[in-house]
């Protein structure tokens, strides 16, 4: 697998349209941050690590409204293997008029565009969700 992070985005986002409770992938700690960070966040309602087959692995819950809908419609992996992104504080700006997030990696860990402009750093851009 080339992409991890994608993969797991796309699980999550394809779960919601299948209308799944939950998706089971490989851990990392980079992808345990980003899930923690989306749960913050609200876009999935829960995270936990579990070992299957003696491997670790994270269950991520997948979240929906009132309606029955997920609360992930879109997702845009911005800084891939093949060519990485990187912003610094001014350049962040808000994702469909606030609608939704921009996640990135800084040098004080995994944050969300908002946070990052807070705390006044930049880094590299993994994606955006809405």
């Amino acid at each position: 697998m080339t992409d991890p992070i994608a993969a797991m985005l796309i699980m999550i986002k394809n779960a919601g349209k299948a209308e799944r409770p939950f998706i089971v992938v490989p851990h990392s700690k980079l992808k345990e941050s980003i899930a923690l960070c989306l749960q913050k966040e609200g876009y999935v309602s829960s995270v936990t690590k579990k070992t299957s087959k003696n491997h670790p692995v994270l269950e991520i819950g997948v979240k929906y409204d009132d309606k029955g809908d997920s609360k992930v419609h879109e997702v845009k992996r911005v800084s891939k293997p093949s060519r990485r992104m990187y912003m610094g504080t001014r350049d962040v700006r808000p994702v469909k008029n606030g609608y939704g997030i921009l996640v990135l990696s800084t040098p004080k860990g995994i944050m969300t565009g908002k946070e990052a402009r807070k705390e006044l750093v930049g880094g590299e851009v993994l994606f955006m969700i809405w």
